[in-house]
């Protein structure tokens, strides 16, 4: 089989949320997201069909969370990643394999990289009738599905939220934390919910200078507490880790298979979140999964307000052996009354695996038409 590139078209969409969600780095209303449309030709055995593959990208509209944003990475696309895929097909046959080693030219930009990958991925698995999860290897028909719960105005609030989360049937609570909001909403969860898997995420809101603060946390028996200090600094969290019960897990300090090795070595985490657009994309996600797994670190499947085409797809990453802790999966409304894709559904706790060929269902025209703010087709050069 061989994949020929003949245009992306970039679909920016603007979606608003269920309700707020507060974190460390600010108060969202709304996504912003950039869809990535690959249309392809594929040729076997000298028949050639188009086919037409999507990929997410997950950078947010501002440079918080991470350097990305939506109109820089949609920048990059146009001006360097896709020019050098065009080039590159030219010399020789593309597939998603090979996108990483394109475009590693490029310095940065994982989450501009990543939505290449998954478009063209998804359009390799479509046009091979092949799901996947299969492609991953991946036996779970179903994994189970943790929340993520936004920093709330006052602690009688917050546990409404808690509760009503486990009322629908959450696996597992992880809570936003910062300076100031951290113990007291912390201990009164634990208090009210028993033994409810609980973990803390504090998105580097903190410094080493906070230890015994975070030190604190540790009468509540969390699963982990999650980026607690600056992204850059792995030195500091191998000296935070030393000084705490609670395991310390990495997030945004992991951008790569290699960061996340210098992590697991210098004692900086024991427990690492897998985000697949924050490392580069879903191959690069594997490579971490099988490196955690080898040197016996556990991972987890985080979230980045994703469509239901990013859901899918993190899913049946989820489904490999070494995703141990539970995940931040959840269905379509979680963020969303209204999703690009048919909703994605969680039942009994728990998110199913899909097994359709490609990573999930593509976004349906009418709401990409209803909820777009913009849209740029860049076609491939002419021979």
């Amino acid at each position: 089989m061989t994949l020929t590139l003949d245009a992306v078209v970039l679909h920016q969409v603007r979606l608003p949320l269920v309700s707020p969600f507060t974190t460390s780095f600010g108060t969202e209303t709304e996504r912003l997201a950039l869809m990535l449309e690959a249309r392809t030709t594929v040729s076997v055995g000298g028949v050639s069909r188009e086919v037409t593959g999507w990929g997410e990208c997950v950078a947010q509209e501002e440079p918080t969370y991470s350097s990305e944003y939506v109109a820089g990475a949609q920048a990059v696309l146009v001006d360097h990643l896709l020019p050098r895929l065009f080039a590159a097909q030219r010399e020789r046959p593309l597939s998603a394999e090979t996108v990483g080693e394109v475009l590693a030219p490029v310095v940065g930009h994982p989450m501009a990289k990543a939505a290449l990958e998954m478009a063209l991925l998804d359009a390799q698995l479509c046009a091979a009738g092949t799901s996947f999860a299969d492609y991953l290897g991946v036996t779970v028909d179903r994994v189970p599905s943790g929340v993520s719960v936004g920093i709330q105005d006052d602690v009688p609030t917050l546990l409404g939220v808690v509760q009503d989360y486990l009322d629908q049937g959450y696996r597992r609570i992880k809570l936003k934390i910062k300076p100031g909001r951290d113990v007291e909403p912390t201990r009164a969860v634990r208090e009210r919910f028993g033994d409810v898997p609980l973990q803390v995420d504090a998105n580097a809101a903190y410094t080493l200078a906070d230890a015994g603060v975070l030190r604190r946390l540790d009468a509540f028996d969390l699963l982990l507490i999650e980026q607690p200090l600056a992204e850059d600094d792995l030195r500091q969290h191998a000296l935070l880790a030393a000084q705490l019960q609670t395991p310390v897990c990495l997030d945004e300090s992991v951008v790569s298979v290699a960061r996340a090795a210098d992590a697991l070595a210098l004692g900086a985490a024991s427990i690492i979140n897998i985000k697949p657009g924050r490392v580069g994309g879903y191959l690069e996600a594997r490579r971490i999964h099988d490196l955690c797994r080898a040197s016996g670190a556990a991972v987890w499947c985080g979230g980045m307000l994703e469509t239901g085409l990013g859901r899918a797809a993190n899913a049946a990453l989820a489904g490999l052996p070494g995703f141990t802790l539970t995940g931040d999966i959840s269905g379509s409304d979680r963020f969303y009354a209204v999703d690009l894709t048919p909703p994605v559904v969680m039942e009994d706790g728990c998110v199913a695996v899909r097994r359709e060929p490609g990573l999930g269902d593509h976004p349906e025209p009418a709401r990409l038409e209803e909820f777009g703010v913009g849209r740029l087709v860049v076609e491939a050069p002419r021979p």
